[in-house]
Parts: C-alpha cells; structure tokens; sequence
C-alpha cells in the first residue's frame, strides 16, 4: 500500500514537522511534553543550525535543529537514524557550542542559561546502557557527582530510544506517548486515528502528507527517503552477517567437540551448505 505520510525518521520529514518556522506549536508541544512543567515553554525561535568554531581550523557542528526559547534556553533536537562510533562524545561535543556562545565580552559573570541536547534515536544504544535500563524509551543525562546528587542543573542529554516505545493506541496515556506514538507510526498510517481528534498533532499529519508537497519538496523527500533506506540496508545486512558470523563460530567450537553435523543444525539454525565451510 501506497504510503500517505511521509517517514519521519528522513533529514526531510523531520524537519519538515519540526523545524519549520510554520511548526513552532509543534515542536513547542512535543518539548513540553518531554520536559518537566516546571521548563514549560511559551515561545521558541529558531536559530542558525551551523555552529562554527572560533577558528577556520576548527571543527563544526550542524544540528537538525536548534532553536531557543523565551527565557534564553537552548535546545538541541537531533534526529539520529543509525549507530556511529562514539556517539557520546559526538552529542558532547554538540552541546559545547550553545554553551560558548553566551559567553559575553568584557566583564562576565558566567551565567549560563541551560542547555538541552535531545537526541530520537532509530535505534537502540543498549552497550551504552546498563541491564535495568536497556527497554527504557527515555534516557536523562545530568552531570552528578559521586553521590548521585546533581552538579550542575543547567546541562540536560535527553535520548529517546524509539524502538523501546512499544504502546499500542489504547495505553497512550500521557502527551508524550502521543507524540511517540506518532512519530513511530506516521508512515504506516493511512488516516488520522481518533485519538488525535481534535488535538495539536492533527496539524502535524496535515504537514506530513505526501499530496501536500509541493513538485520540488517530492524531490528533495524522496532523495532523502533512498539515503534512510540504503543506510537501513546496509545495518541491517551488517547485523545479519555478524549474526551469520557468531553462528559460525559456534558451529566450529561445536564441530571440534564432535558434535554431529545434524545437532549442529538444529542448535545454530545453519543449512548444511552453511557449513560445508567447516
């Protein structure tokens, strides 16, 4: 079946939903459902997504978006589709750039306004985590000192593991498992569920139809629709030679023991041309 909506996990969906100036009520109520009532927002701005270094030389940043809001705060919202090496210190190295630019020149007393580095992640980063949390959809990440006890308030990593979310339509129970719901979801959907009647994030199914795009936006959606599935081909045909490799390597321990070629096969899976090798 022909999809309706576009995919969100796209550099084109994404931003398509979130960071055009038209979507501000969007993404202003997904940032508010994700934070506490306390950091509510009332107002946001986007800012320049390419963050430059102090020099030529230097390394720079380029966010999917960035955007401040009316007490100055800062947030990073980054669409991440696939693994990569050091992830960690790539979303670290992110967030220093809000920080060094409210540096003021001439007498500073070094009052920061927060920042927050929130990352939707297409997958999940369980050999970053420890056994209790590797079904948690949200991970919050504060500096803390040796006691647990919050150092310093003013830095927030917020990384939502979207595979983890796993509620059907009739357990949503709070606004943010709508709008996890929605982005999970949007390109398998053919209507508008009724669940989101009457709510916010109808406007956001009305940003991410297809038949709305403009003969240019259809382009640039589908460019970027190839780049998400040849990246999704290629993990995934990774994953299952690595998979295939760890077979293997059972089998040929399991071989050297004199275990039968038959038992080998049932206990690995592995066809009989799979093992001629051995």
């Amino acid at each position: 079946m022909k999809a309706k909506y576009i995919n969100p996990f796209t550099d084109f969906g994404f931003k398509k939903i979130f960071g055009e100036e038209a979507s501000k009520p969007l993404l202003m109520d997904f940032l508010n459902a994700l934070l506490p009532e306390e950091h509510t927002i009332s107002d946001l701005t986007f800012k320049n997504t390419e963050q430059l270094g102090q020099t030529e030389s230097d390394r720079k940043a380029i966010y999917d978006i960035y955007c401040e809001n009316d007490r100055g705060e800062k947030f990073i919202v980054e669409l991440q589709k696939a693994k990569q090496n050091y992830f960690k210190e790539r979303t670290v190295y992110y967030s220093t750039f809000p920080i060094k630019e409210q540096a003021e020149k001439g007498e500073w007393n070094y009052n920061l306004n927060a920042v927050y580095c929130i990352g939707i992640l297409d997958f999940t980063f369980d050999d970053y985590a420890a056994e209790p949390e590797r079904s948690d959809v949200i991970h919050t990440v504060k500096l803390k000192n040796q006691y647990g006890n919050i150092f310093y308030d003013k830095l927030t990593y917020i990384y939502l593991e979207m595979p983890n979310f796993v509620k059907e339509e009739s357990l949503l129970n709070t606004r943010l498992d709508k709008w996890l719901y929605f982005i999970k979801h949007l390109e398998d959907f053919q209507s508008i569920p009724h669940i989101f009647n009457n709510d916010i994030i109808s406007q956001a199914f009305e940003k991410a139809e297809l038949s709305k795009l403009n003969a240019i936006e259809v382009d640039n959606y589908e460019n970027s629709l190839k780049i998400y599935r040849d990246l999704k081909g290629v993990l995934d045909n990774a994953r299952d030679e690595g998979i295939l490799e760890g077979k293997l390597a059972v089998a040929k321990e399991l071989f050297k023991n004199g275990v039968s070629l038959e038992i080998i096969m049932l206990s690995t899976g592995l066809t009989k041309e799979q093992l001629s090798g051995l």
